[in-house]
């Protein structure tokens, strides 16, 4: 195979899954480890991928470009069910709980109709709306006011000043990126409030973020790596992502999507 057919092939690969590990296009394409990092380096060169440790991205938009809630609700399906699932293990009846927007957390919010006693306050429209949709007459849905974001959250004032006057048990928090320098981070200025006053809320806080969120940075942090008392995330994180995160977070959850 030509160096270009490779490259072409490599990139599709990496639009196909968000992010690729060298070892896995080694072995893959039956050809050296250096071999890889050149033709990655040429596609990071054209703009096509971000290099990140271990293998590549697919290149990210601006900081501060915000995709829309329907627009990251296809991607990384199987992995953000995994997630979902997972977190959904954690909730207890008679709990308060508060979930973020995202569509990760949209996912565990279709899976906690069968918990008794259950309190849920989120700023998310997607969310509430999961819930509404299976509703309880022993659950309890608080959805806060304020100004809606193109990921379908409300912020602003509003929303911070509701939040702030509650407590809860845990917080699932969905995440744009993060990274060990810049943490968990947000490309809404408005939706990193809301999600610090959420942190300030809860006594837990547990990170819902598949692998394609490592080393994607937002313009705003929300929080450090070592806010997160659990990350949970999917067998798709390189091994030196665990291990940077895993010296960090109270504790790190690897999935396995279907």
């Amino acid at each position: 195979m030509l160096a270009q057919q490779r490259q072409t092939a490599i990139l599709d690969l990496i639009r196909q899954r968000g992010g690729v590990r060298v070892s896995h296009l080694v072995s893959r394409f039956g050809v050296s480890d250096m071999t890889i990092r050149r033709d990655l380096e040429v596609l990071a060169e054209r703009g096509l991928v971000d290099k990140v440790h271990g293998g590549a991205t697919l290149a990210g938009p601006g900081s501060a470009e915000e995709p829309g809630f329907a627009a990251k609700s296809i991607r990384q399906q199987a992995e953000k069910r995994a997630i979902a699932e997972r977190a959904a293990r954690m909730v207890e009846p008679g709990m308060a709980i508060a979930l973020s927007a995202g569509t990760t957390t949209a996912a565990l919010a279709t899976l906690l109709s069968d918990v008794r006693g259950l309190t849920v306050v989120t700023n998310s429209i997607p969310v509430a709306d999961a819930l509404y949709q299976n509703p309880r007459a022993d659950q309890t849905v608080v959805l806060t006011g304020g100004i809606r974001t193109p990921s379908d959250a409300l912020t602003g004032p509003v929303a911070e000043a509701a939040i702030s006057a509650l407590n809860v048990d845990l917080l699932f928090l969905g995440v744009h990126g993060l990274s060990p320098r810049t943490g968990l981070t947000t490309p809404n200025l408005l939706e990193a409030g809301v999600n610090r006053c959420l942190i300030g809320a809860a006594r837990r806080l547990v990170v819902l973020a598949d692998h394609t969120k490592w080393e994607i940075i937002g313009i705003a942090t929300i929080a450090p790596l070592e806010a997160a008392d659990v990350l949970i995330t999917d067998r798709g994180l390189p091994a030196e992502a665990r291990t940077a995160i895993g010296e960090q977070v109270g504790e790190l959850l690897i999935v396995e999507p279907d």
